[in-house]
């Protein structure tokens, strides 16, 4: 068609035949830049945002992981070494802490909520820090009756944890032996599950505003004790002190035994001495909350199980970021800061 146009005799000049030309050229070029690309990749998915504005910088960077056939995502904060090391020095394995989030919560989330803390105890004791992303921003912690992605597709967030410290010992010098996980509520569960089914991984746990569910509670034989740290709010409006239904909102969410019941459960199960209860000075007045601390030691492995009771708290993290109003979630205290507390108890234990 083009040729025929050429060798038109209505295109006398040149002139007339170099428009065409250039036109024709035009059409091609547009067309091929609007055609998409045949072997271009699809977009990998991206880490799931904080709800709300966030409160302080995320530091943290984005990666991905293959697991089980889909593409998981998890945020890492590498340690900021204030020195400068000789170029050729070999630098001693670092601790890991797994930091997990609550339902409908994210890993920038949970570095959110904490006010990026573990970020400044990363930096002051060379800890590498992971906040991994649940499927459906949750997690498959054992609570058959949820109705979320990860229980309804039977997500494996065991062996995904498992996976993901295999990832980042791999890429990095990580103490085998020094492997943490905290985390609040549902992320709370799910450390309580790496407890029961991944001993041999998981140095010690810390659950915030998590008691044992009792599914889980049944159904839980570790193969060796570890040491376990619970910080619980008396008057937590979604995870019953006293037991029972977990309620989101009117929702029921599974149930749990009561903050004193997972205590003793441990305890139990470490063949732990008798308890000790210490009452705490309250040291802010103002937040309406104050804190009792109890403590089972000499449990088998050398363990230890402690129950932080912070005496009118809610279903938050102490010293940690409001992230709904008071009437949801209950109150913030202020009484000690979780997330220094919790690195002070972990950081003592080492596995075998």
């Amino acid at each position: 068609m083009i040729v025929k146009l050429l060798n038109s005799p209505l295109l006398a000049s040149p002139e007339q035949r170099m428009k065409l030309i250039a036109c024709t050229l035009l059409l091609f070029v547009g067309a091929a830049s609007a055609a998409p690309a045949a072997n271009k990749a699809p977009p990998k998915p991206a880490c799931a945002t904080a709800r709300g504005k966030s409160p302080v910088k995320i530091e943290s960077q984005c990666l991905r992981i293959e697991h089980e056939g889909a593409t998981r995502t998890y945020r890492l904060y590498k340690p900021k070494s204030k020195t400068q090391p000789p170029a050729k020095a070999t630098q001693s394995p670092r601790p890991l802490l797994l930091v997990l989030h609550g339902g409908d919560g994210s890993g920038s989330g949970m570095e959110a909520l904490t006010l990026g803390q573990f970020n400044r105890i990363a930096d002051k004791f060379g800890v590498f820090v992971a906040y991994p992303d649940g499927v459906g921003r949750s997690w498959n912690d054992n609570r058959t009756d949820m109705n979320t992605q990860g229980v309804k597709a039977d997500v494996n967030d065991v062996d995904f944890l498992r996976t993901l410290v295999a990832r980042i010992s791999a890429q990095h010098q990580i103490n085998a032996k020094r492997i943490y996980v905290t985390g609040i509520s549902t992320g709370g569960f799910m450390a309580f599950r790496l407890a029961g089914e991944a001993a041999d991984t998981i140095t010690a746990i810390a659950p915030v505003a998590a008691s044992l569910p009792v599914e889980l509670a049944r159904e839980c034989r570790p193969p060796r004790m570890i040491s376990i740290a619970m910080i619980n709010g008396t008057d937590d409006p979604m995870m019953p002190w006293l037991g029972g239904d977990i309620k989101v909102l009117g929702t029921r969410r599974g149930q749990v035994l009561s903050t004193q019941e997972s205590f003793e459960h441990w305890a139990k199960f470490g063949d732990c001495a008798i308890p000790t209860t210490h009452m705490q000075r309250d040291k802010v007045p103002e937040d309406g909350t104050s804190l009792v601390r109890h403590v089972a030691r000499e449990c088998k492995n050398n363990s230890e199980i402690r129950l932080y009771e912070m005496l009118g708290g809610g279903h938050t993290w102490p010293s940690g970021h409001p992230y709904l109003g008071q009437r949801t979630i209950g109150r913030v205290s202020r009484e000690l800061n979780a997330s220094e507390e919790i690195w002070n108890f972990l950081s003592r234990y080492s596995l075998p």
